[in-house]
């Protein structure tokens, strides 16, 4: 990573964490998990336990990561502990659907909000139907929404393409904002508290009859705390990454964990439990119960710029994962190339826009997504379980920064991942073998790229 620029320290890292994670989340899952959950002491639980999950994952990254200090992150962890199949197929699981499709999916949730406030925008607003006898429906439709979330994604990957720190800067400012609106919500409830939130004190008998549906509500919480390691991603433009990377996982997921519950207890202070059931845009209806109409408008607003600002360092993440991967000879090699006046991976960043805008037009990215997740997260398995492969493989290498609590931080990661792994099996068992057949499509990919690769070297 000679040619990229260390342009990242540990406060533009650390909002690069918190800016990574919150997108529109926090603002929709609450009201589904008091569904199945109706009791605002689990929640909030539930909420922390899927922060602490998220830190056990970043104290052992952030060994790895101080390990090798390069672009590519967990793609790099697991190239190293198990081998480069098994890096190339979590690149191409992250690549084809998992961060292609977040961006996505997070552009068209955006431009879903702006419509708020511009209704034309709605993607209910067709404007091209082409007929194709391959789309399910027989017609391929595209909205003025998905054509916003089109604009969306392009803006930022131009930002990033001109270089690292106009995107950082992008980030740290939008992020900055998103915050600042999310804690306005606790403060509206702490003003104009409207019920008396009933925190019953949990006793292990009270744990048995809800189990299942606890774990069904953690599913939700752990993807709303989805992508904190996208930093990992861009090791190889932080500075003096060997201690700013472990510290920024550190600071940003426990800001998250922060964030988090505070905002659940202002839902808790605006909305009763049967209030909040079943409401998706959980967000909007508390701050409309706190301060009528200009809360539902306030929240939006903060949706759009929480939204928007999500896929700043998704993109620079992404793009940076892309890179490395050329880099290693299991992609195309104009990837890896280094603009020689932004100092940027200007083709990966151009190649993840563009397939990101296809998906956003596609409307299927959400069914791909939903398959790949599986895989995903078996990945974290392999993720965790690293750390104590490269310890064996590795004994001698230097360790910067060595995770805290070892080995139980991290097999608490590792545990807490499978038990994820085994719950979307049973509970989804065709998208996980799905996504399980999206990785054996990436076997003949692999092949190609490195036989590629072994014919150039064997010209050099």
């Amino acid at each position: 990573d000679a040619s990229l620029i260390r342009a990242i320290g540990l406060g533009t890292a650390t909002l690069f964490v918190i800016g990574s994670v919150i997108g529109s989340g926090i603002f929709l899952t609450t009201g589904i998990m008091a569904t199945t959950v109706p009791s605002a002491s689990l929640l909030l639980i539930a909420w922390t336990l899927g922060g602490l999950l998220a830190l056990a994952g970043g104290l052992t990254y952030g060994e790895m990561g101080a390990m090798f200090p390069r672009s590519g992150g967990v793609y790099v962890f697991l190239r190293e502990a198990w081998g480069p199949l098994v890096g190339f197929l979590y690149g191409w699981a992250a690549l084809l659907v998992v961060l292609s499709g977040g961006i996505a999916a997070v552009a068209v949730g955006f431009a879903e909000y702006l419509s708020y406030f511009l209704p034309p925008l709605s993607n209910s607003h067709v404007l091209v139907s082409i007929p194709l006898p391959f789309v399910p429906s027989g017609v391929w439709a595209i909205s003025a929404g998905q054509l916003v979330a089109v604009g969306a994604i392009v803006s930022l990957g131009a930002i990033n393409y001109v270089g690292v720190r106009s995107g950082n800067l992008v980030n740290a400012v939008l992020t900055v904002a998103k915050v600042a609106g999310l804690v306005a919500l606790p403060l509206m409830a702490l003003l104009f508290t409207r019920v008396q939130p009933s925190f019953t004190p949990v006793v292990p008998g009270d744990l048995v009859r809800p189990a299942a549906s606890f774990g069904v509500a953690m599913i939700a919480v752990l993807w709303t705390y989805e992508a904190w390691y996208f930093i990992t991603y861009a090791a190889g433009e932080i500075k003096n990454p060997q201690r700013t990377l472990p510290l920024a996982l550190v600071f940003g997921i426990l800001a998250l964990i922060g964030i988090y519950v505070t905002v659940n207890l202002g839902y808790f202070y605006s909305l009763r439990i049967d209030e909040m059931q079943g409401v998706t845009r959980i967000a909007e209806r508390a701050a409309t119960a706190l301060v009528g109409t200009g809360g539902a408008t306030f929240v939006a607003l903060t949706v759009v710029i929480s939204t928007f600002g999500c896929n700043a360092p998704a993109i620079l993440a992404g793009s940076r994962l892309l890179f490395a991967m050329a880099t290693g000879g299991v992609f195309f090699r104009q990837a890896a190339a280094v603009h020689p006046r932004f100092r940027t991976p200007h083709v990966a960043i151009v190649s993840l826009t563009a397939w990101s805008s296809i998906l956003a037009l596609s409307g299927t990215y959400e069914q791909l997504f939903t398959y790949v997740m599986f895989a995903s997260i078996l990945f974290n398995v392999a993720g965790g379980l690293a750390v104590f492969r490269l310890r064996a493989l590795m004994p001698d290498r230097e360790r910067p920064y060595r995770v805290w609590g070892y080995p139980i931080v991290p097999l608490l990661f590792v545990l807490g991942s499978i038990a994820f792994v085994l719950n979307t099996l049973v509970e989804r068992p065709m998208e996980s073998l799905a996504g399980l057949g999206l990785l054996a499509l990436g076997l003949p990919a692999y092949w190609y790229w490195t036989r590629k690769e072994r014919g150039t070297r064997n010209e050099e």
